[in-house]
């Protein structure tokens, strides 16, 4: 099996692009696995749809190193390729001083060759002491050869490559020109969601010219030889292991409004016992299941369409009522509010329009708001239908939930905002909901006891 790391020196350095096109490219000679590094649920999903494998996430702040090993091999079983997509810069993480939640720090437990994505729209000689800088910073970091985005022209890339070349010692693999062709549509966490645009040809066609560009300007033979080579993996990990039978159904919120999981829930239900029951909020009733995941996403996006299924609204707040364990997550927190309430332009006068959600729990939800994105660590009581112990996760918000004073709260964060003053995990009967997302592998032995409770309404 080959594999490698493609990074960049910077957000924005386009190596999403230049990672999504090398997977597509190589998908349709290869069987590629890919993974993307660290909290994010919009890459993943590109890159599981052109790749037809389920993207696995990898994060260094979540996750021990023995844990990433077990989750890259169960997902490279029977693969071909492994591409690695990093976050951010290569060097980026939790931390100034040390690489924990960095790029840098999974290529060197996976002992991955790494390529770098240079955004070399204004430098040239000057890129070549950028590569040389990222490559002094980590020797054990094995940066093998660059790709250059955003050039200008024929003379822009021979003096970019000549200079790397000399000065760096390892090849320039491709140089991406400066063209309006290469920009794939952006949303206020990232990219728009794969599922959510895959039914349109528009959208269908920027992936497929992002891919043919980046495809005509890198040398893919070259870059397959700097691959790494192992043996592939063929054993499932333990952990992962379907169990025998299944007795237990767990429904998951899985829609254009709700699709923010990591791939790794969907081998792990299996594995505890649960049969996954995928239904839509927006276009389905709630089906009969003995608790529920409400994952995140962009409720906010589709506010009339969730309103108009006034029958899962209600169906939701009668199975809550009832004792039946509910999981929400960011999108799905906001969706069990009284109300998401949205700033709305017409005739140049802002206004307030106001949508009815699933009314779990006493409040509203305002959009837009504060901002908010990063890493989370805390702890969760024993009221928790996912039981009491330590997590470290993340959260993503552009929005204000509100709830009653008198909202009771599962989660302490020493690290984070939540819901309100540190709190998140707000509770009512078995229902939960915070703006906090774990990763299920990372927090297995939560998820598996929200399995167990399930299992004890059976």
């Amino acid at each position: 099996m080959k594999s490698l790391l493609i990074t960049g020196d910077r957000s924005g350095s386009g190596k999403t692009s230049i990672t999504l096109a090398i997977s597509a490219l190589l998908a349709r000679e290869y069987k590629v696995q890919s993974f993307k590094v660290a909290m994010d649920y919009i890459d993943p999903s590109y890159l599981t749809g052109v790749t037809g494998r389920p993207c696995r996430n990898l994060d260094s702040f979540v996750m021990d190193e023995s844990l990433i090993r077990t989750v890259y091999d169960n997902a490279c079983r029977g693969a071909d390729i492994a591409i690695v997509e990093g976050v951010r810069g290569l060097y980026e993480g939790s931390d100034a001083i040390t690489d924990e939640g960095s790029t840098a720090s999974i290529a060197k437990q996976l002992d991955l060759n790494v390529i770098l994505a240079v955004d070399a729209r204004s430098i040239t000689r000057s890129a070549a002491a950028l590569v040389k800088g990222f490559m002094a910073f980590d020797p054990e970091v094995r940066i093998k050869g660059v790709i250059l985005n955003q050039v200008r022209g024929k003379k822009h890339e021979e003096k970019a490559r000549r200079a790397i070349e000399h000065f760096c010692g390892i090849p320039v693999l491709g140089a991406i020109p400066q063209t309006e062709a290469m920009q794939l549509t952006m949303r206020h966490l990232g990219l728009v969601p794969y599922l959510e645009g895959k039914g349109k040809d528009e959208f269908l066609q920027k992936i497929e010219t992002v891919t043919e560009v980046i495809g005509e300007h890198v040398d893919m033979d070259r870059l397959l030889e700097i691959a790494g080579s192992s043996d592939a993996p063929t054993k499932q990990p333990a952990m992962f292991r379907p169990a025998e039978t299944a007795d237990v159904r767990i429904g998951v919120a899985i829609d254009e409004a709700f699709n923010f999981y990591y791939n790794d829930l969907f081998d792990l239900l299996p594995a505890w016992g649960a049969e996954c029951v995928p239904f839509s909020p927006i276009h389905d009733r709630l089906p009969e299941a003995d608790g529920y995941i409400f994952g995140g996403g962009y409720p906010e996006l589709f506010a009339p369409e969730l309103e108009r299924n006034d029958a899962m609204r209600e169906a939701v707040r009668e199975v809550s009522a009832s004792d039946v364990p509910i999981y929400a997550e960011c999108g799905g927190l906001i969706y069990l509010t009284n109300t998401i309430v949205l700033k709305k332009e017409w005739n140049n006068a802002v206004t307030d329009t106001s949508y009815e959600m699933a009314g779990v729990f006493d409040g509203c939800t305002r959009m837009p708001a504060r901002r908010v994105i990063g890493y989370v660590r805390g702890t969760s009581s024993a009221e928790s239908p996912l039981g009491a112990g330590s997590f470290a996760g993340h959260e993503f918000h552009h929005t204000d939930v509100i709830l009653a004073d008198d909202t009771k709260y599962t989660y302490r964060l020493s690290r984070g905002i939540g819901i309100r003053d540190n709190l998140d995990g707000a509770i009512v009967h078995r229902t939960q909901a915070s703006y906090t997302h774990l990763n299920p592998s990372a927090s297995a032995p939560m998820f598996a006891r929200f399995v167990q409770e399930c299992r004890t309404r059976h």
